[in-house]
């Protein structure tokens, strides 16, 4: 989605931690600037102004205006953060142009409480958080939602269900399942057999071996002597 936002850049010439950490002091978060088959640039930017940016959504597309350079459409596509004090370390600018489609993955939300949940005593199970389309970058959907309702047990909405503008081709396979229905299953106790008493139904005795002979046999005959 193309948002009228223009975002001031820094040309920066050193590259490396060290000017990293000297970019950093100053308030500005390193990156660089590539694609549409021009040269990379590495710029520095307030991290500010680009969490404003990821905010909006990570599709949203805007004007970066480099001092002393270009001035072009782009988005974000990576990025990294402290995994500590959760600052922006660093980031990867794409230029955009805005007369050709592009591939872009847009999420999906569901709304409704299902009857298969409500009526039925199923679970409601979100499987794909979201699809790829491809579409010009000023038609880029912020999201689809995907009312859910209606769905029963063993029933489900698929990638083929979403409603896409005409503007929009759908890039994910159709019959990607978005969210279905399902029924919870229950571990029954094993019962016995009809008729059958508690004493039937236990287990055999083993009866071990041993030397000495089983209580109540007769006695072995002995053997004569010899004379």
């Amino acid at each position: 989605m193309k948002r009228d936002i223009t975002v001031t850049a820094e040309p920066r010439e050193l590259r490396g931690k060290n000017e990293a950490r000297r970019l950093r002091v100053r308030g500005l978060a390193p990156g660089v600037l590539y694609g549409a088959n021009k040269d990379a640039v590495a710029v520095a930017i307030n991290p500010k102004e680009m969490r404003k940016i990821l905010r909006t959504g990570h599709n949203t597309i805007f004007d970066l205006a480099i001092q002393g350079g270009e001035s072009t459409p782009v988005m974000v596509v990576d990025w990294q953060n402290d995994p500590i004090k959760e600052t922006l370390l660093h980031f990867d600018l794409k230029r955009i142009d805005l007369s050709k489609r592009i591939t872009v993955k847009v999420p999906v939300h569901t709304k409704g409480e299902p009857k298969g949940v409500k009526l039925q005593g199923g679970l409601l199970e979100v499987v794909t958080r979201e699809v790829e389309v491809e579409c010009l970058p000023t038609d880029i959907p912020e999201q689809f939602t995907m009312d859910v309702a209606e769905l029963m047990i063993g029933q489900n909405l698929r990638s083929s269900d979403i409603p896409l503008p005409e503007s929009v081709r759908l890039v994910s396979s159709a019959d990607q399942v978005i969210a279905h229905v399902v029924a919870l299953k229950a571990e029954a106790e094993p019962t016995p057999a009809e008729g059958a008493t508690p004493a039937a139904t236990a287990e055999p005795e083993v009866i071990k071996k041993g030397k000495k002979e089983e209580e109540g046999a007769p006695a072995a005959e002995a053997k004569p002597k010899k004379k």
